[in-house]
């Protein structure tokens, strides 16, 4: 069949445009200017975020457990970024203000869930604080930054998970590349030995920045593929033995990440587990929870000579390196910490309505140590970390409501998810909404030790995790996988 001169037109012009291109970037090339040729790639973005932005979302999760830190790549550059994963997340949050100014609202039901409203309310927070904030640039940084990760990972996430299998897309699109993390840093582990505890502080860089973030994400997505081998029943045999191995690959991994709070978020993982499964009612763990805190408060000196009395510090023993977790008398890495949060509380305390600004702890917390609580691995640089805490932390940066409406959206995430196990129909869809659940535990616990949230690896699995409940509350009560 012969062509059109209309279509013979359109091929002559992609033709031209082709040789145009080829001419231009080869001439560029031999100036030595390299950049002109991602044009290209460039375009197909963009194109993929007009048509297709749930595609786009897709893959920035994907880049993401492969991204690199700007700083890693251009020493003393004052600016950071995680590429290429946030330049993509720019563009997402770009094409989203664009696509729902011309094309209309979003879900309502999504934007007034009490989980969405508690993430605004939050960042409305973060706002105001920014604005008072000792050091405002670096605040609003912060707060831009918590707007694109809430956008691509929470907002736009929801609606990929209208279709309730995208729970499993999503998740195993961040899986997948994180599996080459995870061979990454056991090749480099292994030319140090698999026991030396120290060599899985660096392991894992230059795609995580230390072993406790690694951990973090390790221990959440643990309990969602537990939750994926129990759902897939109806799978090939070939589908059942992959889960299996990956499964066992993060075990692995996570007990050779020697993050202590991982493991600790893990048993409290089980725990709660236990707690939902079992039906344990709310007035009964309440008593149990007054007991255990009057039997603390009243043998707090005992308990305090204990922990004083405990000498064991990390260690390449595992059962030695459980030990040393309640080692707050030599072990330097729990006394930083206790550092750390005795400045935030400090912090606090000066400013405890506004706080010193998001983003901004490790800026201005130096003055707040005391000679006598600082550790051999503590500094006055502002180049080793936080204050190890996503509830001590906000308290310093954004005062008492910055932690406050941090606690709702977890408070509110978790009434979510438990609601979904008494109330979604479908077993299948239930045990989902329980494994992401119980990720998200691993976190809020390992939350009380360290705080990753600024990061897009850490993000990119906690709001998901948290859009995929809200969504199975929403659009998914009545839902079941396709078999």
């Amino acid at each position: 069949m012969k062509l059109d001169l209309a279509n013979k037109r359109e091929i002559y012009l992609v033709y031209l445009v082709s040789f145009l291109f080829i001419a231009l970037n080869t001439f560029l090339i031999a100036k030595e200017f390299f950049y002109f040729s991602i044009v290209p790639l460039v375009l197909l973005i963009i194109l993929t975020a007009v048509y297709a932005l749930d595609k786009l979302v897709l893959i920035t999760v994907f880049v993401t457990p492969l991204s690199i830190q700007l700083s890693d790549i251009i020493k003393g550059y004052e600016f950071d970024l995680s590429l290429p994963s946030e330049p993509l997340l720019i563009g997402i949050l770009l094409f989203f203000l664009l696509k729902y100014l011309f094309e209309g609202q979003f879900d309502r039901r999504i934007l007034y869930h009490p989980v969405s409203i508690a993430i605004l309310l939050n960042l409305v927070w973060i706002f105001i604080t920014s604005i008072t904030s000792t050091m405002p640039l670096v605040s609003f940084k912060f707060l831009i930054a918590r707007i694109w990760f809430l956008l691509a990972f929470y907002l736009l996430a929801t609606q990929i998970f209208r279709k309730i299998e995208n729970v499993h897309v999503y998740t195993w699109t961040y899986i997948v590349p994180f599996l080459i993390v995870i061979g990454y840093a056991w090749v480099r582990h292994a030319g140090h030995g698999f026991l030396n505890q120290q060599a899985a502080h660096f392991v894992v860089q230059p795609f995580y920045n230390d072993h406790t973030s690694y951990g973090a994400i390790l221990a959440m997505l643990i309990p969602v593929l537990i939750g994926f081998l129990i759902i897939q029943v109806k799978v090939s045999l070939i589908q059942k033995v992959s889960v299996w191995m990956v499964m066992l690959i993060f075990f692995m991994a996570v007990v050779f990440s020697y993050t202590r709070a991982a493991w600790i978020s893990l048993a409290g993982a089980l725990g709660v587990f236990l707690i939902i499964r079992f039906r344990i009612k709310f007035s009964y763990l309440s008593i149990l929870v007054l007991v255990i805190l009057a039997f603390l408060y009243s043998n707090r000196t005992e308990i305090k000579i204990r922990l004083e009395q405990n000498r064991q510090t990390s260690s390449e023993d595992l059962l030695e390196h459980v030990k040393s977790i309640s080692n707050v008398a030599t072990d330097a890495s729990n006394l930083e910490r206790l550092n750390r949060w005795s400045c935030a509380w400090r912090m606090f305390k000066e400013k405890p309505v506004f706080g010193w600004g998001p983003g901004v702890y490790m800026f201005k917390y130096a003055p707040f140590q005391l000679e006598r609580e600082k550790t051999e691995i503590s500094t006055n640089a502002a180049d080793l970390g936080n204050a190890h805490s996503e509830y001590i932390g906000p308290l310093a940066e954004s005062g008492v409501l910055g932690t406050i409406s941090f606690l709702a959206i977890v408070i509110f995430t978790i009434l979510t998810g438990v609601r979904n196990w008494t109330r979604v129909h479908h077993r299948k869809v239930r045990i989902l909404s329980l494994s992401l659940l119980l990720g998200l535990v691993t976190y809020y616990l390992h939350g009380l030790l360290n705080n990753f949230l600024d990061t897009d690896k850490a993000s990119a699995i906690f709001w998901a995790f948290t859009a995929a409940i809200v969504a199975i509350d929403v659009y998914h009560r009545e839902t079941s996988f396709r078999n």
